[in-house]
């Protein structure tokens, strides 16, 4: 419900890359609570206590994008009975 996700270069950007937005009714968190939580482990995995290191945004975006590839393609996850995100969702398929 943020300002900024309702701005038009945000819907053009999401647009431009062939997403569509979803926002619910404020105190209605169904739309991102996956993502809310993916964001609490990204920051608290590879941010927190690691501010300093990024000296430009540069650096934090390929951190970023970094630690997104090592969480779907390296890290094992119990709760996915020992698999790494990518195989669990490609073993539906096969």
């Amino acid at each position: 419900q943020g300002w900024q996700y309702q701005h038009q270069y945000y819907y053009q950007f999401l647009e431009d890359k062939g997403i569509q937005p979803s926002m619910s009714r404020k105190g209605n968190s169904p739309d991102n609570g996956m993502m809310e939580s993916f964001f609490g482990i990204l920051k608290s995995e590879m941010f927190y206590g690691y501010e300093k290191m990024f000296h430009s945004l540069e650096q934090l975006e390929q951190a970023i994008v970094d630690y997104i590839d090592y969480y779907n393609n390296k890290l094992i996850k119990v709760k996915l009975k020992g698999r790494i995100s990518v195989q669990y969702r490609t073993k539906s398929f096969v």
